[in-house]
């Protein structure tokens, strides 16, 4: 991004001061060192004043929540491949989003983890549907997910679904549709985090004070990780215990707790729906 900033030739190029970048910039602003927990749209946000004095010293989760419009066309698409799906549309039906891939090998959480809670939920209540989505270089790993919850659940089999190739447009818009959202610190969590979904998310090297969505916090998000480690926070370059410890950590059964707690909290909110 310095290099493309400097590339640029605008007669005015604000940066952080980084060692190494500093020089493609005109005016530089100072970046705390290391890996801090504070949200990281504050820590981008302390660029805009930069540009301009007058603007705000610092963002507000109600007036300043990232946006992602919803187009006719996704909404029409997420729509049909649902009803091609069996999915029940109206109240009579909670859908459940799960995102089980990441680009990132840091972000993944294990397939067998994901198996176990989505089997649980759709135990739990016949008004479940869980939709499983993935990265279109990795969408082998909804199969195998799909496979072991199966197994888990076989009188719930056909409610646990493969969601297909959906686009970023469609994910976005399927969100407006689904009672809850599960996934890792990865791009599609953050598409989730511009819509009303609850959310729950999972942290592995990064942390939930710094990544975890950015929006009102009349929205229901429960963050989960696997606590206190010497390696956590990481730069996300080399695993030092080498064995993902900070993913394998998380317990299904928190996530599985959070998402219960998530649709209680929403069916008391919005009268009795299926759980």
């Amino acid at each position: 991004s310095a290099w493309l900033t400097w590339a640029s030739r605008a007669p005015r190029r604000i940066g952080y001061d980084i060692d190494g970048r500093t020089w493609m910039y005109t005016q530089a602003v100072h970046r705390p060192r290391g890996l801090h927990p504070r949200h990281s749209v504050e820590n981008q946000w302390d660029l805009l004043p930069a540009v301009d004095p007058a603007f705000p010293s610092s963002p507000s989760r109600d007036d300043d929540r990232v946006e992602m419009p919803v187009s006719e066309h996704a909404r029409t698409a997420v729509l049909t491949r649902l009803r091609e799906r069996g999915v029940p549309m109206g109240s009579s039906a909670r859908l459940i989003v799960f995102h089980v891939s990441a680009g990132n090998p840091f972000r993944r959480w294990p397939e067998s983890a994901f198996a176990d809670v989505a089997a649980g939920l759709v135990r739990q209540s016949t008004g479940r549907w869980v939709l499983l989505t993935a990265g279109p270089s990795d969408a082998d790993a909804v199969q195998r997910v799909l496979a072991q919850a199966r197994v888990q659940a076989p009188d719930a089999a056909h409610r646990l679904i493969d969601a297909g190739d959906v686009t970023l447009a469609e994910l976005r818009a399927l969100l407006d549709s689904a009672a809850l959202y599960i996934g890792g610190d990865s791009g599609p969590l953050h598409v989730a985090s511009t819509s009303d979904v609850p959310i729950v998310g999972l942290y592995g090297p990064t942390l939930a004070e710094r990544s975890a969505p950015w929006r009102p916090d009349t929205i229901p998000v429960v963050s989960v990780d696997g606590g206190a480690l010497p390696c956590r926070p990481c730069d996300q370059r080399v695993c030092a215990p080498g064995d993902f410890r900070c993913l394998t950590s998380i317990p299904p059964e928190a996530v599985r707790a959070a998402a219960e707690r998530l649709l209680e909290t929403m069916s008391k909110l919005f009268g009795h729906l299926p759980g």
